[in-house]
């Protein structure tokens, strides 16, 4: 009962402050990259480069064959563009308390809402990304269809399961600062560990129930779902509930993490 009228006090929260959460995602938007020659553009620029480069080597120097009917730069950008904003969302919330310590130390201001501003930075670039994800279906010949809304789906549940997690970071990392290099580790193993390059087929199937405990095999197999393979997320029920059961406890035992160090944040910064 205690967890659901925190969660009604938090939108509250988000509704009150609307216009401060506003202009810190502006100003975290563009200070990011303020201070380069093409501005935001790097934003933008950085994750193509990325995805360019996988396409080439594996594309056009292993030759990699097509992934169930599908081309294999299509399979690609349908599991890699989740994880990037996954992972920029988390890194840069992890930040979110030490990037704003004039909010903790002299605004009356939750401060709970702050990686908000992060996710909601790093989802201004996935929604471009999502755009060039639908342009590049369309011109391998792909039309679009109604599978393609479930990705609404999917983007809401990487929020929620970001932002519990970025509880933890964001509030733990103001009294352990070495914490944003463990995340910055945990995440590159995370994408190696994660079925983006390669198929969970491949490992045997008494030991495939490891790798779908995994949140993020969920949502980059979701984005593939709705893109490539026109499934419902309903018809995965195992999956979904199994889902939403860790993104659940990670969300409320977040919440309650911060909610206990946030009294001694101002002590430390």
């Amino acid at each position: 009962m205690r967890s659901i009228k925190y969660f009604i006090h938090f939108l509250l929260s988000i509704l009150r402050h609307r216009q401060l959460l506003t202009d810190l995602i502006k100003n975290d938007f563009k200070s990011r990259y303020l201070q380069n020659y093409l501005g935001v553009l790097w934003a933008f620029i950085q994750p193509t480069v990325t995805i360019l480069i996988f396409w080439f080597v594996f594309q056009v120097g292993f030759k990699s064959a097509p992934v169930q009917n599908t081309p294999f730069i299509l399979w690609l950008i349908a599991g890699i563009i989740p994880w990037f904003f996954f992972s920029e969302a988390l890194l840069s919330a992890t930040n979110a308390v030490l990037d704003n310590t004039f909010l903790v130390k002299k605004i009356v201001f939750r401060v709970s809402l702050l990686p908000i501003v992060k996710i909601v930075s790093a989802l201004i670039i996935h929604l471009f990304f999502l755009l060039f994800i639908f342009g590049m279906f369309v011109f391998y010949g792909y039309s679009p269809n109604i599978y393609w809304i479930q990705i609404g789906y999917y983007l809401i549940s990487t929020i929620i399961l970001v932002l519990g997690l970025s509880w933890i970071t964001s509030s733990v990392i103001v009294f352990f600062r070495d914490l944003g290099q463990l995340v910055n580790m945990i995440i590159q193993f995370g994408f190696w560990l994660t079925p983006i390059f390669w198929m969970i087929s491949m490992v045997p199937a008494q030991y495939q129930w490891i790798f779908k405990l995994n949140p993020i095999y969920y949502i980059t197999q979701g984005y593939r779902d709705s893109l490539i393979d026109h499934i419902w997320f309903w018809e995965k029920s195992k999956e979904t509930l199994c889902f939403w059961i860790i993104t659940t406890v990670l969300f409320f035992l977040g919440a309650l993490i911060f909610r206990k160090l946030r009294p001694h944040f101002a002590d430390i910064l």
